[in-house]
């Protein structure tokens, strides 16, 4: 759960008991561990210098050698040895060691050892703290002993959370948020538009129509099975199925004059008529019908309910409205899945990526290739990693770790499948190649050395992803060296094809459509396959491939043809889509253009603002790639909300806040870029020079993606969090019509409209969307935003950034909970002030807290009170 990771990063937790091995030198759970940063810009350069305090609560003492204490570093640490007597080692990937060097003095009883480390970049929430500690002592090196969580102690000083000289923006502050808010009126539900996501036009009509238990069905037989859908939501509401055929109340009729995914709605006194060419365009008017109904009606079951006559008129803009999961780095249930496909019907999202393999973990189980899942889906500490993959994002040393391990059955698979398919939502596979392939590749490597083992050669070798005697040296961006498919080797394609016949089984089995399997694509890192025989020898017979760059396009034509052969389409990341160059001696990237006819679709994703390549989604549009828009810095929501200690999440492409998907432009995303990936004010002048979208270009845009990568993401609450309400601004600008305030020539008219379409959308959200998502489909865990407060003239004002929470209060310094006063206006208590947004079943947002003090005081330069 979100809430107790919340608890364990403030140390609640610190002195819950691990299990007790009696084998071991000395008791790992009367370890008490915390950390904290220290400082970042530390000796005036790109690292940080932190430290842990490890304190003996035993009655004997703490070893001073004979242990190593394994973690988690999302940060390349150096080697030392540091303050504290210890030196580290990585391991590979995000696994680190510390070992005491000769002269350890170990730990008294009572006592503490502090170790300082410094490490590459910077630190500023956190999710950025080391994780899963856990103790393997050298007489046992097989075994890891799970030490207690981590007690992450807050960054509170500059030094801490500044990440280098340049850096202009602080934590944010209950201040802050306030000033972000100041603009945002209250709106009565009543005034608020009736759908959402928006839809292309709704006429008004007159009287209401009362939908009730009794209410009958009648659909074209086309129809059939959204007619049980509808009659089964009936069900959720009233308790009771209506009846399918011919009767009163809801027609769901064909309407070939409409385009695909359109429908029109109708409700007058009489009944509600539903209308569309195809099943999914009623599937949508469906979900219309439920959007206008009032947001609290999944909280009871409902006797009756009144809904107003109207008439709505509908169309997507993109026909390809995606999320995508990651289920490698950290593991996701078939449950969670189920939950978020769920919601993404709600919101007429219509495409699930499904990032099914990576480094960390192959999630889908191949029935052939079973070590797949058997080594590459489980995590846990080992020497030779013939029966699981190291730990990886605090996963530990234990093998039955939630979060580590874990894959689909071939039964989860397809329930995946069909529930997906009965919304409408197709499933696209992601098998990542070559790069972030390491789970495949040494599960491969495990089955090779059991087959060799037997002496079966030709089994061992048959589907071989790497070359056993490469020597070629590399470092991924998660820090891996040995993650990166050998595509010199034949039996990579005879992998990849067994891999893709049963992908295809599965979805045939489960009557649902595959048409592009994403390959992947992103972050082959520099040095690879440079000292491979394998490649040497691919490269003396093959004349066209004449470096280790020319490899890259020799595997995707090859990946092409075997898809093709199979009737699939191609689909990767943006990488894929690209050629290195040069221009002037430098290196330089371009569209590919040998694969730009072939109906090659890429995510592109790396547009940070200020990186230089803002412009990439569009040079590759204009070049005839079919393209996703999944940039980091409006769309990737494992990006953390804000700048503040508590708030989870990455940000290195930036804060992505439920504005940031929201006012993006699809076609134009210059025009409504504000910050940088720093947060500081964007200056235009980036855009100079850069390539446009043309008229060309525009007709390849083929849609908009959100996507969540699972790196610091352990849980389904968390999960939960980190989409919703992001997930609002992207089901809008997917479906919604270009807004009139992305087209305004007129930037201050521009603006002023813009101001009014979100403070319209915040109102809808907080008032409608999340008030209907405390219910639905059992509750979601959405994030509540903090309140922002002012003090001014002895008084403090809250806001919030969503309305419809209720704010509560304390004037004396404790925690609000559900009985503390409602706030309704300025309060004028002294002393210290805490508040908190709560929602209709009781959940709250974290709190701000703000000190209205009895007499007026004045801050000297180092903060302190005079």
């Amino acid at each position: 759960m979100h809430f107790r990771q919340l608890l364990l990063a403030c140390g609640l937790f610190a002195g819950a008991a691990a299990p007790v091995h009696a084998q071991a030198p000395f008791d790992a759970s009367r370890i008490k561990v915390s950390w904290e940063v220290v400082e970042n810009n530390h000796q005036g350069k790109a690292q940080f210098l932190s430290a842990f305090t490890l304190v003996n609560n035993s009655k004997v003492p703490f070893p001073a050698q004979g242990w190593q204490l394994y973690f988690n570093f999302v940060r390349s640490i150096k080697p030392g040895p540091f303050a504290g007597g210890v030196t580290a080692t990585h391991v590979n990937g995000d696994l680190y060691k510390l070992a005491p060097i000769a002269a350890g003095k170990g730990i008294a009883p009572g006592d503490s050892l502090r170790i300082e480390i410094v490490a590459d970049a910077w630190a500023v929430n956190f999710t950025d703290a080391p994780d899963g500690l856990y103790l393997v002592w050298d007489k046992e090196p097989a075994k890891g002993y799970r030490m207690n969580p981590l007690e992450v102690r807050p960054s509170t000083q500059p030094k801490q959370y500044l990440r280098f000289p340049g850096d202009k923006t602080a934590l944010t502050t209950a201040a802050d948020v306030f000033e972000q808010n100041k603009d945002i009126k209250d709106m009565p539900v009543a005034q608020l538009p009736a759908v959402f996501p928006t839809p292309q036009e709704v006429i008004p009509g007159t009287g209401t129509y009362t939908l009730q238990p009794g209410l009958h069905i009648s659909a074209a037989p086309t129809f059939a099975k959204e007619a049980a859908y509808l009659a089964g939501e009936m069900n959720t509401l009233f308790g009771t199925t209506p009846a399918i055929g011919e009767g009163n109340g809801i027609a769901l009729q064909q309407d070939a004059s409409l385009a695909k995914e359109a429908y029109t709605l109708t409700i007058t006194t009489d009944g509600i008529v539903i209308k569309a060419a195809d099943a999914a365009g009623v599937f949508y008017g469906i979900q219309t019908l439920k959007s206008i109904l009032p947001a609290n009606s999944w909280a009871t079951k409902q006797k009756a309910i009144s809904i107003a006559a109207m008439q709505v008129k509908d169309a997507p803009r993109y026909g390809y409205r995606a999320f995508m999961l990651d289920v490698s780095r950290n593991f996701h249930s078939k449950q969670d899945v189920l939950r978020l496909l769920e919601v993404m019907s709600l919101y007429k999202l219509n495409i699930f990526h499904f990032h099914l393999t990576d480094d960390e973990g192959w999630r889908i189980e191949i029935p052939s290739l079973p070590e797949l899942t058997q080594v590459g889906g489980r995590r846990g500490h080992t020497l030779d990693e013939k029966e699981s993959l190291i730990p990886s994002y605090g996963s530990g040393p234990e093998v039955n770790d939630p979060a580590g391990s874990g894959f689909f059955t071939k039964q989860d698979f397809l329930e995946i499948l069909k529930y997906a398919t009965d919304r409408h939502i197709t499933v696209i596979p992601e098998i990542e190649t070559p790069g972030h392939a390491r789970a495949a590749v040494k599960a491969m490597e495990a089955r090779y050395a059991k087959f060799q083992a037997q002496g079966k050669t030709a089994e061992a070798t048959q589907y071989l992803l790497s070359d056993l005697q490469d020597k070629s040296e590399y470092h991924s961006v998660q820090n891996w060296n040995d993650n990166v498919i050998n595509v010199a080797l034949p039996s990579v394609y005879t992998f990849l094809d067994k891999v893709v016949e049963e992908l295809q089984a599965y979805y045939k089995e489960a009557g649902a459509p595959l048409e592009y399997v994403h390959m992947g694509g992103d972050e082959v890192p520099a040095g690879v396959w440079q000292k491979s025989p394998v490649v040497q020898d691919l490269m003396q017979k093959d004349k066209s491939i004449k470096n280790t760059d020319d490899l890259w396009y020799y595997y995707y034509s090859k990946v092409y043809d075997l898809l093709k052969a199979r009737g699939l389409k191609q689909y990767g990341w943006e990488e894929m889509g690209m050629r290195k160059t040069s221009i002037g001696g430098k290196p330089h990237n371009i569209p590919n253009p040998q694969f730009s006819n072939n109906e090659f679709m890429v995510d592109v994703w790396n547009n940070v603002m200020g990186g230089g390549a803002e412009d990439l989604p569009y040079r590759l549009a204009n070049a005839n790639y079919k393209v996703v828009l999944s940039g980091v810095s409006n769309l990737y929501f494992d990006m953390a909300y804000m700048k503040s200690f508590e708030e989870p999440g990455f940000y290195w492409g930036g804060f992505v806040d439920i504005d940031k998907p929201f006012y993006f432009i699809p076609e134009d995303y210059y025009k409504n870029s504000k910050v940088d990936a720093l947060g500081n004010r964007l200056n235009p002048a980036i855009f100079q020079g850069k390539d446009k979208l043309t008229a060309y270009g525009a007709e390849n845009i083929v849609g908009v993606q959100g996507l969540l990568w699972s790196e610091t993401v352990k849980n389904s609450d968390r999960m939960e969090y980190m989409i919703l309400p992001k997930l609002f601004g992207l089901a809008e600008r997917a479906w919604a019509k270009n807004p009139e305030w992305a087209t305004e020539k007129d930037s201050a008219r521009s603006e002023e409209l813009y101001g009014k379409a979100w403070n319209t959308f915040v109102n809808v959200v907080g008032k409608k969307e999340l008030v209907r998502l405390d219910h639905y489909n059992g509750g979601y865990n959405y994030r509540i935003p903090t309140p922002g407060l002012k003090l001014t003239n002895g008084s403090v004002a809250a806001n919030i950034q969503l309305p419809g929470f209720t704010i509560r209060y304390t004037t004396d310094g404790k925690e609000p909970n559900g009985k503390s006063k409602v706030y309704t206006g300025p309060v004028a208590d002294k002393g210290t002030l805490k508040f908190k947004a709560f929602d209709t079943r009781g959940r709250s947002s974290r709190t701000a807290t703000t000190v209205n003090p009895l007499r007026a005081q004045t801050l000297s330069t180092d903060g302190i009170k005079k």
